[in-house]
């Protein structure tokens, strides 16, 4: 979202780990803003294991105990955006606790789908979460799971029975979206894809940003579909460098 040119902030802690000094200086070479960084005088490892696949990912993480939710609360009672993004489907008093700072400044929360439990719609506690959000984001696999659905444009309009927009990442197939009831779908582009670790993120990236320019869902639908597409041509997450200009260029040529 940074290289798009969005204003952004990160709720982070920072340890004295070799793991931490290593992101905190990918992050200082971008020139992020460091004003929610939190620094912390202990080991703060967060290491995660990429294993990706041409059709799927998985992870298998290591965490050090850490401030996750003081860190994420203090964000939002010193800040204020137009969007609070929340990289996986998150419920409980947490996240209540973060929802009424959010609604009293107004705010809105963007929540991705990331979520490996065998949860589903049914759970009065998902769905008092889904209720909390203006955007929730899962992928096709995700979104199967929790709705318990194949139909992904069925899913999406069960899923768009609690929150307001629910967008279903479905890789090269492209994505689907029921926003307010009425279903969107985009086709993805097509790419040569060397890695599909953190596509979805970056999905949720060019998504994020066409919406806070004001732009309509399907084009909002097809940002998103080009930077998650592109960001699979290089191995790792963040090797292809987007930015909004290349993107509307893109746009722009599919259009003619």
């Amino acid at each position: 979202m940074h290289r798009l040119g969005v204003k952004t902030a990160w709720a982070v802690e920072f340890g004295v780990d070799d793991f931490s000094k290593f992101v905190l200086q990918e992050f200082r070479k971008e020139n992020f803003p460091e004003d929610l960084f939190v620094f912390s005088k202990k080991p703060v490892r967060k290491v995660t294991v990429s294993l990706s696949f041409p059709d799927d990912r998985a992870f298998i993480a290591y965490y050090d105990q850490g401030a996750m939710i003081q860190t994420a609360l203090k964000g939002l009672t010193t800040k204020t955006a137009r969007i609070v993004v929340v990289p996986s489907l998150f419920y409980g008093s947490g996240l209540q606790a973060g929802y009424l700072a959010v609604q009293a400044k107004k705010m809105e929360i963007f929540m991705d789908g990331n979520n490996s439990s065998q949860i589903t719609i049914q759970d009065p506690k998902i769905r008092s979460a889904l209720k909390m959000v203006r955007f929730y984001s899962p992928n096709s696999t995700e979104a199967r799971r929790i709705t318990q659905m194949d139909n992904l444009e069925k899913a999406a309009k069960m899923l768009g029975e609690f929150c307001q927009t629910a967008i279903i990442k479905d890789g090269r197939n492209g994505a689907y979206c029921c926003d307010n009831g009425k279903i969107y779908f985009e086709p993805a582009i097509r790419v040569k894809c060397v890695d599909t670790t953190g596509a979805g993120d970056c999905f949720n990236a060019g998504f994020l940003k066409a919406w806070l320019a004001g732009k309509e869902i399907q084009e909002c639908l097809k940002w998103g579909n080009i930077t998650g597409g592109l960001s699979t041509t290089k191995p790792g997450a963040n090797n292809y460098h987007l930015s909004a200009a290349e993107i509307e260029k893109m746009i722009a040529r599919r259009v003619k």
